[in-house]
């Protein structure tokens, strides 16, 4: 069973790119064979700087590794060093309808916030279909945001293999972790950098208490009885403590006398002590780079020699093989 996850590298990571894909990124390399890369190309949707860009993919890299990323288990790369997605990315393109692009949820939730509309941001779901298919992907773990893009591929890949009358392309499905489908940030939205909501995974211990103590509450006194049902803090917790330290949160919240300030503090410990086991680990690889740089060669060369065959395929098929 072949599994494909991808993440863009448009910013510091965050804990809803940890609990929403990572995390089962990571876990998944017992479960099949792990196709995992940085959706460099994805990423310029949204970044702009080149230096930016290129410390967000080493950045990234250096996190996954450090998180038990197995390049000898897995194939692990860089978008952008697999250039024939670009090509099927064209070709796919012509098998989708305008009306499928329109329907996106996630275009029109992010042109609504403010994000800038342009072709790139319209058709990354024929990019993240290009991704997919020419993986012969299975399984693709995907947050409940995600789900549509999934659906949208079967619909490119069914379209292309009726046109040509072939099934080159396997149909993929979704998989949602529904306990983590979608993790809160600061403001009680989806986190994502894309919304300013984020904690950072591995940020600085000053920038990290800066964005948990700014999670948004509710007005309630320290001598009132708070509400933990719908509370972010508590929703943040729940990724972090087990059930018995949950049911001790509760009471805590349900007692007057503590503060939306000290359950912040507490998630701030159990953020902390979640990722500190990783930090040498992700030292060692920001003090190593050109380590770095051969891992993911070694994966770009992995994942190039089934790009390649697949096109070849996708051509001879099309009629561009003469």
């Amino acid at each position: 069973m072949r599994i494909l996850s991808g993440i863009q590298p448009s910013g510091t990571i965050h804990i809803g790119n940890y609990f929403g894909m990572i995390k089962k990124m990571i876990e998944s390399q017992n479960d099949g064979e792990l196709f995992a890369f940085l959706a460099s190309y994805h990423a310029l949707t949204s970044v702009k700087d080149k230096e930016a860009l290129e410390n967000n993919i080493f950045e990234a890299t250096v996190n996954f590794l450090a998180l038990g990323m197995n390049p000898e288990k897995s194939t692990f790369w860089v978008q952008h060093d697999v250039k024939e997605v670009l090509e099927l990315y064209w070709i796919l393109s012509n098998h989708t309808s305008m009306g499928l692009l329109e329907r996106a949820h996630s275009y029109k939730d992010k042109t609504a916030r403010g994000i800038q509309a342009n072709h790139g941001l319209f058709s990354y779901p024929v990019l993240m279909a290009a991704d997919i298919l020419l993986y012969d992907v299975d399984i693709v773990p995907v947050g409940k945001d995600q789900i549509q893009h999934v659906e949208m591929t079967r619909d490119i890949a069914n379209s292309f293999n009726h046109a040509y009358n072939t099934e080159i392309f396997t149909l993929p499905s979704a998989k949602v972790d529904e306990i983590v489908a979608t993790v809160p940030g600061t403001d009680g939205a989806k986190m994502s950098k894309s919304y300013g909501n984020t904690i950072d995974m591995f940020g600085s211990k000053k920038k990290v208490k800066k964005q948990v103590m700014g999670i948004v509450t509710d007005s309630k006194e320290l001598d009132e009885a708070k509400e933990w049902q719908n509370c972010n803090i508590y929703k943040l917790c729940e990724l972090f403590m087990n059930e018995d330290e949950l049911k001790d949160l509760q009471k805590r919240y349900e007692t007057p006398g503590e503060g939306y300030g000290h359950f912040k503090l507490t998630l701030l410990d159990k953020i902390n002590e979640h990722f500190e086991p990783y930090l040498e680990k992700r030292e060692y690889y920001l003090n190593n780079k050109d380590e770095v740089r051969d891992i993911l060669a070694f994966g770009a060369n992995k994942a190039r020699k089934i790009a390649q065959a697949k096109m070849e395929q996708v051509r001879e098929l099309i009629g561009l093989k003469i």
